[in-house]
């Protein structure tokens, strides 16, 4: 019920105006941020030549055949999905989610690879052989939440010791986008309503690029989208004198909930819509859980509408067909036996690309 309340507060909010959003981003480093935040920018290898069976690249990528060894780290986690965090040999602490069963491991790995291969700003997500824990309990999801609910860390941690090694395969590993965090006490994130505060005027994205990475967030079916699944993120040599970001990034961070809504789940997948209305091009996922949560219905601009069909339209069926199956959607253990045919999850695209572009044209 404090969810549904606080979900249908955000998308009944009253617009402010322009006055009063100038006041309270002077106020408020995040929102000042948000304000003149990059949403997105044009990919330096194109769409069409993306290799999709290899990691995204970056600082710290690995190779999607590496076995990695770490140490596992007592933290608490959040989330629903089997989690962990571990330490590598170079001293990063990073989050491991595993299990077969997992279907955030495909949907994120699939979805952050898209992104960035788009242009969007993403942290990445390395698909990997397998994960060596020294140091992991037999089930450390369980641990951790044991751990976090009674505080009794001996108790929780039994069947482990710090000689003690276990092996995940298929695990995915997440590397951040690189830059510090901008946040303003307890805010943190951007909610999907507030992409209205960017402002090309301010040093923004334009309108465009905004209403770009809307409709691919719908087409994704990214419904898990509260604050807290996105970063603004101030880049390496980016930050000024004054302690403000010269350059803030709109960063997507949590990407598990898509594909769905059920989590790489086809069928539903299949039927979720683009639009609430096409002629007007009001794009919605009203349909989805917590009826899009912060993400409202809102109308696209022809701009916004013609540059996303125009970055996938720019994506091959081979290409999505190795983005599909080697993200590990074919050797999930999927109820229906078609969502481990990658050329189905590429059929489903392809028709929401072309929803997508038989709207409009999109009014002023």
């Amino acid at each position: 019920m404090v969810l549904a309340a606080a979900v249908a507060a955000c998308r009944d909010r009253v617009p402010e105006t322009t006055a009063t959003t100038a006041a309270s981003s002077a106020t408020n480093p995040r929102l000042s941020a948000l304000t003149r935040a990059t949403v997105w920018a044009a990919p330096r290898v194109p769409p069409a030549r993306v290799d999709f069976t290899a990691n995204t690249p970056g600082s710290g990528a690995l190779d999607a055949a590496a076995v990695v060894d770490c140490e596992f780290v007592v933290k608490p986690i959040g989330g629903t999905s089997p989690k962990f965090y571990c330490k590598l040999a170079d001293g990063d602490v990073v989050k491991v989610k595993y299990g077969d069963a997992n279907p955030e491991v495909p949907a994120e790995v699939a979805a952050s690879r898209l992104l960035s291969a788009l242009g969007f700003f993403v942290d990445r997500m390395m698909l990997v052989k397998s994960v060596r824990c020294r140091g992991c309990p037999p089930f450390p999801a369980q641990a951790l939440q044991c751990v976090q609910k009674s505080g009794a860390t001996a108790l929780c941690l039994q069947g482990s010791s710090p000689e003690t090694v276990r092996t995940f395969d298929r695990v995915m590993i997440e590397r951040p986008f690189d830059g510090e965090d901008i946040d303003a006490g307890d805010d943190e994130g951007w909610a999907w309503f507030e992409l209205d505060r960017v402002d090309q005027k301010a040093g923004g994205s334009p309108r465009a690029h905004v209403d770009a990475l809307r409709l691919v967030a719908v087409l994704l079916a990214h419904w898990d989208n509260k604050a807290g699944n996105q970063r603004l993120v101030c880049p390496p040599g980016a930050g000024g004198a004054n302690g403000a970001c010269r350059t803030p990034f709109a960063v997507v961070h949590d990407l598990g909930a898509t594909f769905g809504p059920l989590k790489a789940d086809l069928q539903n997948w299949k039927q979720a819509p683009i639009w609430a209305d096409a002629r007007s091009c009001r794009a919605t996922m009203a349909s989805l859980p917590y009826h899009g949560s912060t993400f409202a219905d809102v109308q696209i601009s022809e701009a916004g509408r013609t540059l996303a069909v125009k970055l996938l339209r720019m994506l091959s069926e081979s290409q999505l067909d190795a983005l599909f199956e080697s993200s590990g959607f074919s050797t999930f253990p999927h109820v229906l036996a078609e969502a481990r045919n990658p050329q189905a999850w590429t059929r489903v695209f392809l028709a929401k690309v072309d929803e997508i572009a038989s709207a409009g044209p999109c009014p002023s």
